[in-house]
């Protein structure tokens, strides 16, 4: 891979910084609750629930970019399986933490789980061009549509199952901390893969344009969003286990 090839563009990754933030700011208020310092409805209050909604979408989105960057640089399969084996050991780790301490709710399809799944999916469906648009609407329809049919066909209720509910064509949210499933996420990996590939195609300058030296911080988040992603939690919460001992 050339220089030119291996161009990084600042915008990406101050985006995905943002969301990296806005995440950190959200897992740090649910730490604050765990540990009975907020007395907050993670689960159920829209204040909350709704956050969670935009803050994996953004990171989805970012990551649609980053494949069709990935694809416009010619980014070799090796090296594509290799940051892929690192998304899933990542997630691993995750079920393997979570279940330590959410032992009747641990993370077994989490966002990291969803990402590596994705990723295969959106890197092999790369070549749709416009139809990415319409995958990823229809990826997002599904989810009302499959509540539908389950409320017309109770024998779909398999769906619900561990087996199948990473599928996302559930009529109930199974008992996990974090669930990331293909539908509806999907659609918003896609949609971040039409988005790059518009924007390269026709607006490459937006993506090649200077950030402002105060988004530094962010750009840098965005280049190490998986190391961050992983190290932030265990961070905060021995922080805050250290706090609950020294009050």
């Amino acid at each position: 891979m050339t220089a030119r090839q291996a161009q990084r563009y600042d915008t990406i990754d101050t985006l995905r910084g943002v969301a990296i933030v806005w995440m950190t700011v959200f897992h740090f208020c649910f730490d604050l609750n765990y540990f009975g310092w907020l007395k907050q409805n993670f689960y159920a209050d829209p204040f909350w629930t709704w956050q969670r909604t935009a803050i994996v979408s953004l990171f989805l989105f970012c990551a649609g970019l980053g494949q069709a960057v990935a694809v416009e640089q010619s980014q070799s399969w090796t090296r594509f399986w290799k940051r892929w084996a690192q998304v899933a050991a990542c997630a691993l780790l995750v079920t393997i933490g979570s279940l330590f301490m959410f032992p009747k709710s641990f993370i077994y399809f989490g966002v990291l789980h969803g990402i590596a799944l994705m990723l295969i999916v959106v890197r092999f469906t790369a070549g749709w061009g416009r139809w990415l648009w319409l995958a990823g609407a229809l990826a997002i329809a599904a989810k009302p549509l499959a509540a539908w049919a389950h409320s017309q066909w109770p024998e779909l209720g398999f769906l619900n199952t561990g087996p199948w509910n990473w599928l996302g064509l559930i009529s109930r949210k199974p008992v996990t901390e974090d669930y990331v499933p293909l539908i509806p996420w999907l659609g918003a990996m896609w949609w971040g893969m039409a988005t790059g590939q518009a924007l390269l195609a026709q607006r490459q300058a937006w993506l090649q344009r200077s950030m402002p030296a105060a988004a530094a911080p962010l750009s840098w988040l965005g280049r190490w969003s998986l190391s961050w992603y992983m190290l932030h939690q265990p961070v905060l919460i021995g922080a805050l286990m250290l706090a609950s001992k020294l009050k």
